[in-house]
């Protein structure tokens, strides 16, 4: 496991359609690096979770171990970012790879299969009280969500992955391997925020057959309320 500290401030395969308390399916984050020799085990993890039916899995490739010697091709400010803000969140003051986000509320390493699939488990047929319907039409993502109980602000994302794609990693701590990654989100994107009473319905832009994830978050870094896939 690879920790790098941060200064913080304290004060702080589903189709798309109706997505029903107690069907929801469990998100898992994981950020990763390519040059981090303690991923590869987690990356080929996550690949097996992609397999799970009621799993969204989605690798999230950070920036801060570039400077070790390879560049991750995958890696964009915003996920580090991202990171950062569950830390944050948290109350810590580091991040570290490889690490995975359960539903937006639990965290664990993610080269702990066991610890992994306790937190998965414990995340499957949650109850929640938000509704969403997601569909595609002629380049637009129609987006509904609604609960009778609120919930609090919430935030709307559309995030897009690649499904695969193996790497040869020529310098660094994973110099000379080949690794296949899998679920690499290329956009993670804000496309509404709402206040998390009644009904949300948005109608948003979308390009290209990459597949697509839409997710409803506590604001702040919170628990994912409902979450559907387009692939």
């Amino acid at each position: 496991m690879r920790r790098l500290a941060l200064w913080v401030t304290t004060s702080l395969a589903m189709c798309a359609g109706p997505a029903f308390a107690g069907d929801q399916p469990v998100v898992v984050e994981l950020f990763t690096s390519q040059g981090c020799s303690s991923c590869p085990p987690a990356d080929a993890l996550l690949q097996e979770l992609g397999q799970e039916a009621d799993v969204i899995p989605l690798a999230l490739h950070v920036d801060y171990w570039d400077y070790i010697g390879w560049k991750d091709s995958f890696a964009q400010p915003k996920f580090t970012a991202r990171q950062k803000g569950y830390a944050e969140a948290a109350g810590r003051n580091s991040v570290y790879t490889p690490q995975m986000v359960v539903g937006g509320t639990h965290d664990v390493v993610g080269t702990r299969p066991k610890d992994v699939r306790s937190i998965i488990d414990a995340h499957r047929g949650k109850d929640s009280p938000v509704t969403m319907d997601v569909s595609r039409k002629d380049g637009m993502l129609m987006i509904t969500a609604e609960t009778e109980t609120p919930v609090g602000p919430a935030v709307i994302y559309l995030v897009r992955y690649e499904p695969g794609h193996a790497v040869k990693i020529h310098r660094g701590e994973n110099a000379g391997h080949k690794i296949d990654y899998s679920h690499i989100v290329t956009d993670w994107d804000v496309v509404g925020r709402w206040a998390g009473t009644g009904a949300f319905a948005e109608d948003v832009p979308i390009e290209g057959e990459a597949p697509a994830v839409v997710m409803v978050q506590e604001d702040g870094y919170g628990a994912v309320l409902a979450a559907a896939r387009l692939r």
